[in-house]
């Protein structure tokens, strides 16, 4: 289930947009957020539910995770998600392959091309 709600600027100012969607106990929310500068970047934050202990002395809590993607990282983060999304939908049969984004590793002949490898600089 996605929900998706522009955030009024009452609510939290430096959110801007905001997408959640529900998957079992986790929630992702995707928010794009306003800096100082008014420079805009994305965040994805992964909020878990966690119960510790049982019955009455059930203590439920959320862990999260969270990444910033920068406006320059946008494309080259959506291009590498959507090969790993292709990857998984075209290998369901186990076969796997790891390329790390960003590496100047080259293959046996020297070309990186056939490991789908793109530079992201951080910087």
């Amino acid at each position: 289930m996605e929900n998706v709600k522009k955030i009024s600027a009452g609510e939290d100012k430096d959110i801007i947009f905001s997408q959640s969607v529900k998957a079992g106990k986790r929630i992702y929310y995707i928010d794009v957020k306003n800096n100082r500068n008014n420079d805009k970047f994305l965040t994805i934050t992964e909020s878990k539910k966690v119960v510790s202990g049982e019955g009455e002395n059930a203590q439920v809590s959320f862990e999260k995770h969270k990444i910033w993607i920068y406006r320059e990282d946008l494309r080259k983060f959506l291009s590498s998600l959507e090969q790993a999304v292709k990857f998984i939908e075209d290998n369901e049969n186990g076969e796997s392959a790891t390329s790390e984004v960003g590496t100047n590793e080259a293959g046996p002949a020297g070309d990186d091309s056939s490991l789908g490898l793109i530079d992201i600089n951080f910087d």
